[in-house]
């Protein structure tokens, strides 16, 4: 018999031991079981997802899950993840994980298999399981911290007054949410703003209630600390009066903030609106009590990794995002 057993994730039992497995496997970006349960509940049930937990000494210690990449969809391309607690790598526990979750895609006939993994010294192993398997690294991202504390946001009061000079309107997304027609309105503004951002990969336009469970619903999404750019001006029949965004989540278990979408609409760049956003955002959080700031950026995206920069951000790992063809198409 062997040391462990694989099976099904059974909701909401297992919960608490796999928040506490995925913790331990990355303690840079805690869970609770709440927010597990909050993404199982608000995922698209149109899409296909299988989330197996190994077993071993009476306990769960590992996890694995795939399902279609929802971010750029295809009905053959899917996105997955196998998280082992420390105290039981070296078992086979991940590979037997692995080859559990490949044997369902292949089933469905799938064809590409990507995942997300750091470069950061204990991610070396996992890297190696992956490369070993045939995966290969084909986009990376760079993450930036910022503390408020570090930061000098009165050095902003010109940015923040010229932008205001221009005519634009800086407000809260918490005076916004509630209204369907502003919350339309920036659905289509981000949807819009994602056409030029350089991610390597085409991005799918999720339904807008789907689009608004996972965004405007997410638990650690902070509206308070979330800016939209106003021309009171300028009348769309999509965005309306809306020509930048920038969100900031929280997460209460790791204690820090997380910068989402932040962009601008074209014919509105160049004025110091994105920046102004992101200062808004940074002299909110740091009324609130202050604290660490991350954001992801990828290297094409030159503007807005410069314009971090400015602001303080400090580059420190760099996220990949690993892809095996099984159909062995570009091997």
């Amino acid at each position: 018999m062997p040391e462990f057993q694989l099976r099904d994730l059974k909701r909401p039992d297992d919960y608490p031991a796999l928040a506490e497995v995925r913790n331990a496997s990355d303690p840079a970006y805690p869970v609770t079981p709440e927010l597990l349960a909050h993404e199982d509940a608000h995922a698209d049930p149109a899409l296909y997802r299988a989330q197996v937990v190994a077993e071993a000494d009476g306990r769960v210690v590992a996890f694995g899950a795939v399902g279609h990449d929802a971010f750029s969809f295809e009905p053959w391309r899917y996105w997955g993840t196998i998280h082992v607690h420390p105290d039981f790598r070296g078992r086979g526990i991940g590979g037997a994980l692995y080859d559990e979750l490949t044997r369902r895609l292949r089933e469905r006939d799938a064809r590409e298999i990507r995942t997300g993994i750091t470069d950061r010294p204990q991610d070396a192993a996992g890297r190696a399981f992956l490369e070993s398997r045939g995966f290969r690294p084909a986009w990376e991202r760079y993450e930036s911290r910022l503390h408020t504390d570090a930061a000098n946001l009165g050095t902003f009061d010109a940015l923040l007054a010229s932008v205001r000079a221009a005519g634009i309107e800086l407000r809260s997304l918490a005076d916004l949410l509630g209204d369907d027609s502003h919350e339309r309105r920036l659905y289509e503004l981000e949807w819009t703003l994602f056409q030029d951002v350089p991610l390597g990969t085409p991005v799918t336009k999720r339904p807008y209630e789907q689009w608004r469970r996972e965004e405007l619903e997410d638990p650690t999404l902070r509206p308070d600390l979330s800016f939209v750019a106003i021309d009171p001006h300028r009348e769309d029949d999509r965005t309306g009066l809306f020509v930048g965004y920038s969100t900031l989540s929280f997460n209460e278990a790791g204690g820090f903030a997380m910068i989402g979408m932040t962009g601008v609409l074209r014919a509105y760049r160049g004025r110091g609106i994105a920046k102004a956003l992101k200062v808004e955002a940074m002299r909110a959080l740091a009324a609130a009590g202050g604290g660490e700031i991350r954001t992801f950026n990828d290297p094409p995206n030159t503007a807005m990794i410069g314009m971090n920069r400015a602001l303080g951000f400090e580059r420190t790992t760099t996220r990949y995002r690993y892809e095996l063809r099984l159909d062995g198409a570009g091997s």
